[in-house]
């Protein structure tokens, strides 16, 4: 331990510079962590927060469900009926308004039942009723883009009308902030046609159907009576827009970063063990056993991974504290302190390709042998 420290601070420049790629390396795969959960959440945080075990869709949506999936209310009874279950619709369309003071918003229209356990709970305002079908619950997100309780929002193209009653969490469908309708008011959003009068049908339908717990009976025999697909809730999030493209995608940048980081670390200590080929020869010649040097370099190899990891712990976070709500992410502790550890550990992997040649050295070398 003694020898280790003393050639750290010995070739403190060259230990600084490897230290300094670990954290750099560590920060850019917390970074990435944190966009990846930060991007899941303001995809799929609308579903994540639905209180249902599993969804129901038509089985000729294979894909994109919640845009291609439509059920009707015999379906829905037909099914609820043969599940024991509790179930309830849901409609999940993207969609455009206008608030009275000109406030221009995206929003991921959920249709639901106000009576239903789908109706979301309020942080300020009141919840949906249904009484009034044209009131709507606002996510925090909308609130940030300027609608606020009491405002009137007008759906572009439309002119359906919507009072903003309440607001709820932080969710949000697609990276577009969500927004609850009764579903009946949801319907006219997705089935009506600019123009047309306000007195005009639309069909009584519905994206999928919400279980609030497992059917009674096989999910495989209630989708061949029914011809439906039942998928759990963490399933229908690749149904969601681009979900699983994008974890795809962040996923094999931090893959490819945990294969970066062990090659990173294990060149710098080839190169170092090479270097100190005759040190080692030396200590070698004088009694120091194979273990020991061995002990000597991973000790070495854990004090640069680790102090550089903790180093790369601190930026991200900084980061995450820099970016604050303007970015989609989000950085938990327990995240950062798993990707972190992985880190090390994959960092610390990579001091293996040099134990063989620290446990060969050869003490003839110091006495002449090579001469």
């Amino acid at each position: 331990m003694f020898l280790a420290l003393l050639e750290l601070r010995a070739a403190r420049g060259r230990f600084a510079l490897m230290g300094s790629v670990v954290v750099l390396v560590a920060a850019l795969v917390g970074i990435v962590s944190g966009f990846t959960t930060g991007l899941g959440d303001d995809t799929v945080s609308a579903l994540r927060g639905l209180p249902a075990s599993h969804l129901v869709f038509s089985s000729d949506a294979r894909s994109d469900q919640f845009a291609r999936s439509l059920l009707d209310t015999k379906t829905a009874d037909a099914w609820r009926e043969d599940a024991g279950t509790e179930a309830t619709p849901l409609g999940v369309s993207i969609t455009r308004g206008t608030t009275d003071r000109g406030t221009e918003v995206d929003l991921a229209a959920f249709g639901v039942q106000p009576t239903g356990f789908l109706s979301p709970d309020v942080t300020s305002g009141s919840r949906l009723t249904a009484a009034d079908a044209g009131t709507v619950v606002i996510s925090a997100a909308l609130a940030d883009d300027g609608v606020a309780v009491g405002d009137t929002l007008v759906i572009d193209r439309l002119g359906i009308e919507l009072r903003v009653v309440g607001a709820t969490g932080r969710l949000s469908y697609g990276h577009v902030p969500a927004a609850y309708v009764p579903l009946k008011t949801w319907q006219r959003i997705r089935f009506s046609t600019p123009g047309a009068p306000a007195a005009t049908a639309v069909p009584d339908q519905f994206s999928a159907l919400a279980l609030r717990s497992p059917a009674h009976t096989s999910a495989a025999d209630l989708d061949e009576r029914h011809s439906t697909t039942t998928l759990t809730r963490e399933e229908a999030y690749e149904a969601a827009p681009g979900y699983t493209g994008e974890r795809v995608t962040m996923s094999s940048i931090q893959v490819f970063l945990y294969l970066i980081a062990p090659l990173v670390v294990g060149a710098f200590f080839a190169v170092w063990t090479v270097q100190r080929g005759p040190e080692l020869a030396l200590l070698r010649a004088l009694g120091a056993s194979r273990r020991r040097l061995l002990a000597h370099t991973v000790v070495q190899a854990a004090l640069v991974v680790v102090a550089g990891t903790a180093g790369g712990a601190v930026l991200a976070a900084a980061v995450g504290l820099l970016v604050g709500e303007q970015v989609p992410f989000s950085l938990p502790a327990t995240t950062l302190v798993t990707t972190m550890c992985t880190v090390a550990a994959v960092g610390l992997a990579g001091t293996a390709l040099t134990l063989r040649r620290v446990t060969s050295a050869d003490p003839l070398t110091m006495l002449g042998a090579n001469r």
